[in-house]
């Protein structure tokens, strides 16, 4: 399943490096109004953390864990998982250009992107993969879950907020 969800980002930072480039060569204006809106879309969604309720009820489903086994399916749900997910694609929109110049990218720089990144993507969703279960049983406590969402919350909106302060590009 991790296998999926990286290459999904992958297929997303290809497109957004390409189609980014382009904006960032032609439309300047463009490309600060989709700064501004993934940074407010990152405030939205770390202030949503901050309110969600808390849900401590976890449940193991036998079926997803058995169908695990099974490695095209489990690529293919993680893929399915990730490509349909606008946050993807929104996250590289908003924050790939703040770090590195897309108009003086070449193929090679992509590629070498695309590897870096796919190789950190996934060694930290097999670090989540391996630590979830044993942290599960310390998250059990609605204190525990507010602590941990108002953490994701805040480190969202601090994302969404440099992202806002940082200069165009």
């Amino acid at each position: 399943m991790s296998v999926g969800i990286a290459v999904s980002d992958i297929i997303y930072l290809i497109l957004s490096t390409f189609g980014l480039a382009t904006i960032a060569e032609n439309y300047g204006g463009l490309f600060t109004v989709i700064r501004f809106v993934g940074a407010a879309y990152l405030i939205y969604l770390g202030w949503k953390m901050w309110t969600t309720k808390v849900d401590t009820n976890f449940s193991v489903n036998q079926k997803n864990s058995q169908s695990a086994k099974d490695w095209l399916g489990g690529f293919t749900q993680g893929f399915l998982i990730s490509a349909s997910n606008p946050k993807v694609i929104l996250f590289y929109i908003a924050f790939l250009p703040t770090f590195i110049d897309l108009t003086v990218m070449n193929g090679e720089d992509v590629f070498l992107l695309s590897a870096l990144t796919f190789v950190a993507l996934l060694a930290g969703l097999m670090l989540v993969a391996v630590t979830a279960s044993s942290v599960r049983k310390h998250l059990k406590s609605v204190s525990a879950m507010k602590k941990l969402n108002r953490t994701a919350g805040s480190i969202m909106i601090g994302a969404g907020l440099f992202l806002a302060s940082k200069g165009s590009s």
